[in-house]
């Protein structure tokens, strides 16, 4: 755990609550949203952390709404815990690449193996090189400049996946 006390799921879901009041499946969908293209959280991570921020006076929750969907509002901790966390360092990057693990084992596939991984991982990362690009123009055109700055990383990843992906061996 950093010295502010939070994980960066945690540490996510306060930045998102900085857009206002919402509900565990709001955080999910602004999470997919902004923040999918370089960052992962699942719903399980979501709601676990949830009741913890809420615990420690981070998050404040609201009433329920329809189908008992829990609002959760930033809190003045909240937001100086997310302050915090901004000026820690951040440390290494984790890399988990379920294509390059598998590669690392490539002398054990099949050739017709391998050439269906990389195809998948080709339609994969041309898709979402598009979907990213997309998100980069929008975010530019918002005038948000650092949404887009984050974006163009996502970019980037996604180009270098697939210029590997073209050197890859086959069998």
């Amino acid at each position: 755990m950093a010295e502010s006390g939070v994980n960066p799921t945690a540490a996510a879901l306060l930045g998102l609550l900085h857009e206002g009041p919402m509900t565990g499946g709001q955080l999910m969908a602004a999470a997919e949203r902004r923040l999918a293209p370089y960052w992962s959280m699942t719903r399980s991570q979501v709601y676990r952390e949830l009741p913890v921020l809420a615990e420690r006076g981070y998050v404040r929750l609201g009433k329920p709404g329809p189908r008992m969907s829990q609002p959760y509002a930033l809190t003045a901790s909240g937001k100086r815990t997310f302050s915090r966390w901004l000026a820690e360092n951040p440390g290494r990057d984790t890399i988990r690449n379920p294509i390059a693990l598998r590669m690392a084992f490539g002398n054990l596939h099949s050739s017709s193996q391998l050439k269906s991984l990389y195809a998948s991982a080709n339609e994969y990362h041309t898709e979402a090189l598009a979907q990213v690009r997309e998100q980069v123009k929008n975010a530019k055109r918002d005038g948000e400049t650092y949404d887009a700055s984050a974006l163009e990383f996502a970019v980037a990843y996604h180009r270098a996946a697939l210029s590997w992906l073209k050197s890859a061996p086959v069998g």
